[in-house]
């Protein structure tokens, strides 16, 4: 069966909607001390682009990143699963961190491995990185001569495909992976992509609504708000999801 998770950078909605959210790390280490009071499930992206954009490598180390995940669940909020801090094999990421793909990929194994071995009770998913299919392949396979058996995993990330969902390629690299037996999470999947391979997924994000949010003239609402757009609007992102399940033609579909 077949989850949409609506990407969100408005920790508000968190305590708004039941909808099943994907949230970046970065904005959710914002918050200090107010207490959430959340209403449906949340799953955590690392903020890896962000980080490897900015920095052209991690600022935070593994430790870093429970501590601060353990924090934030102190202040009630309780994570379906966490992505590990990963590595993009993006061209432009490439040319950030200087290093080439197959050292982001065995660093990206190394971080679950240390991920995992640090005492916490989060669901940590591993993410498979790469840019052909004999990458993707490739890092399955570091996985497992770690000791990582993917196909028990609840859920396998596949990273750097959001700026290639019109690629033939990635339909065939997803489809290869789903016949490894893999339950796949497509990060940033948009909804051509979704038509192309939404089949071969377990389930999948997507912030998008809020980039078209912002060419549109404001609902009613942020209207009388006098806010300029619905970039930020609750509303408008849960129609866009509407708009976008009922696009779809997978069977099964979690509403």
């Amino acid at each position: 069966m077949f989850e949409f998770k609506l990407g969100t950078h408005v920790l508000n909605h968190i305590d708004k909607t039941e909808v099943p959210l994907f949230i970046s790390f970065r904005q959710l280490r914002k918050r200090k001390m107010k207490k959430f009071n959340q209403t449906g499930t949340i799953c955590v992206d690392s903020g890896g682009f962000s980080e490897l954009s900015l920095y052209g490598k991690w600022t935070i180390t593994p430790e870093e990143y429970i501590h601060e995940l353990k924090r934030l669940e102190g202040l009630n909020l309780n994570f379906e699963w966490i992505a590990q801090q990963d590595m993009m094999c993006e061209d432009i990421m490439i040319k950030k961190t200087g290093l080439n793909i197959e050292e982001h990929q065995n660093r990206t194994v190394s971080n679950f491995e240390k991920l995992r071995n640090i005492e916490h009770e989060f669901q940590v998913v591993p993410v498979l990185q790469g840019k052909t299919i004999e990458d993707y392949i490739s890092c399955y396979e570091k996985f497992e001569s770690k000791g990582f058996d993917l196909t028990k995993e609840k859920v396998v990330g596949i990273g750097s495909i959001c700026r290639r969902n019109s690629n033939e390629e990635i339909t065939q690299i997803i489809k290869q992976l789903h016949c490894k037996g893999l339950k796949l999470h497509g990060f940033g999947v948009k909804s051509s992509g979704l038509k192309r391979f939404g089949k071969y997924l377990k389930s999948s994000d997507s912030l998008a609504w809020s980039a078209s949010a912002r060419y549109l003239k404001p609902c009613l609402e942020c209207n009388k708000r006098s806010v300029k757009n619905c970039a930020n609007c609750l509303q408008f992102a849960l129609g866009w999801r509407n708009k976008l399940i009922s696009s779809m033609k997978i069977n099964e579909v979690i509403i």
